[in-house]
């Protein structure tokens, strides 16, 4: 890989990692960061996954709110416009978002909020108890915080390398 989009990569991990220590909810960290690092996010799209986190609701059932930030963000680029919903099914995000979970599970474990809380801590949580959350956030330490940076900096690199081919 290219040394400038390994370097871009790694910034935008680090980025990533801090805005999710700093501040929770993943999926945002996730397109925040995205959005600093290459564009193509707006900030209605940031707001729009907040109620991703935690898998959908705190939850937990539901896709990894990393890898929800990391699919909207390839989705962002490469899925089907509002006005072009009669043209297709865009098979070429699906492949996309695909290979990003598939990669995924094989990083981490699983792809739900819930098979990561189990991976990371050996037990699941229920969010919606403040006991919990907080035995959930000591347990888990910096792993959601390396999931969120992890999503982060394979997107960029993916849609830069991308971008970088079709100049």
């Amino acid at each position: 890989m290219d040394t400038d989009l390994h370097a871009l990569g790694a910034q935008a991990y680090e980025k990533a990692l801090q805005y999710e220590l700093d501040y929770g909810c993943c999926p945002q960290c996730v397109l925040a960061t995205v959005q600093e690092t290459i564009g193509i996010i707006d900030d209605q799209t940031v707001k729009a996954s907040h109620g991703l986190s935690g898998g959908g609701g705190l939850l937990g059932e539901g896709v990894c709110g990393a890898l929800s930030g990391g699919l909207l963000a390839l989705s962002a680029k490469y899925g089907r416009d509002r006005d072009k919903l009669d043209r297709g099914r865009y098979i070429n995000n699906f492949k996309k978002a695909r290979e990003l979970t598939e990669r995924f599970r094989a990083e981490f474990g699983g792809v739900t909020c819930r098979e990561l809380q189990q991976q990371f801590t050996g037990r699941t949580y229920d969010m919606w108890d403040a006991g919990e959350y907080k035995a959930f956030a000591d347990a888990r330490g910096k792993q959601c915080a390396h999931a969120t940076g992890t999503v982060t900096q394979w997107v960029v690199e993916q849609i830069s390398a991308s971008e970088a081919q079709h100049r």
